[in-house]
């Protein structure tokens, strides 16, 4: 894609259990794209650009607004003619995870339809969130990565498939012991390496179902569990008089700028006015 476009991503962040996000920006295509590894869904932010795929003789015509995504299986391969500049928050979903999914759901087999400027607002949101929700703290981000990951491929699969897939039934919450446990691994301020999948292995769930009971048990998914947690944290941190680089760094953000952003998000105040409320 890089050699295609002519440019390199904004931003791109890859999951060891399969997936990656980029965010490009880039100027006129005019290209045939090749087919990929894996499944590429797209939405899109900035202006609205006329969007061509010729394939077979065929020849669909969209537009790169708002709402609207495409999707390009891995088996495709299509000359695209796109005026530019155009900035794009591409999924790479491999086939593998979206087997997976459909598995769950009791739907395998399926593979998703192709698609060129189409109307989906509930797709397009939550993607274009792979872009514009970054905490800057490693096991966070990843935990939102790993939940988004699940939850696009499953509305794919019902919104985008080529055979009908019925969503499972939500299953009812965790049992009290499993939730104890969940919590404690999540609590721990030394297992940095705490996973959507290390979560639900232990519970013996799926990450989707386990990501559905969590939330039926706290009303939180473990992300927000998680980020709740966080802010909690350095509340009390803060109250104590800790100085907010030192808050930063014992909550694992990457710098005390990204902590400050991620609490503004949260509270509407900067760490050091909040404390200044507080006291």
């Amino acid at each position: 894609m890089k050699r295609v476009l002519g440019a390199a991503p904004l931003r791109f962040a890859s999951e060891r259990s399969g997936g990656a996000f980029a965010l490009w920006r880039h100027g006129p295509l005019h290209a045939v794209v090749a087919p990929m590894a894996d499944d590429v869904v797209m939405a899109y932010r900035g202006p609205v650009r006329r969007l061509e795929r010729r394939a077979d003789g065929a020849v669909a015509i969209g537009t790169s607004r708002a709402g609207v995504v495409t999707i390009i299986p891995a088996e495709s391969s299509a000359r695209w003619d796109i005026a530019g500049p155009i900035e794009v928050v591409q999924l790479y979903l491999p086939r593998n995870k979206l087997r997976q999914i459909a598995d769950e759901n009791g739907a395998s087999g399926n593979s998703l339809a192709e698609r060129t400027g189409f109307p989906d607002p509930i797709t397009a949101r939550l993607l274009i969130s792979a872009a514009d929700v970054i905490e800057g703290h490693a096991m966070l981000d990843a935990l939102f990565r790993q939940q988004l990951i699940d939850l696009l491929a499953t509305r794919l699969l019902v919104a985008h498939a080529t055979a009908s897939v019925v969503a499972a039934p939500t299953r009812g919450g965790l049992a009290p012991h499993v939730l104890r446990r969940a919590i404690d691994r999540l609590r721990s301020s030394e297992d940095d390496d705490v996973s959507l999948a290390a979560l639900a292995e232990e519970a013996g769930l799926s990450r989707f179902h386990f990501c559905r009971a969590f939330k039926d048990s706290t009303g939180l998914s473990p992300f927000a569990w998680l980020r709740q947690r966080r802010l909690e944290q350095a509340m009390e941190m803060l109250r104590d008089g800790t100085p907010v680089v030192s808050v930063a760094a014992a909550l694992g953000y990457a710098s005390q700028t990204a902590f400050a952003a991620a609490f503004k998000k949260l509270t509407g105040m900067s760490p050091t006015d909040w404390r200044r409320n507080a006291s």
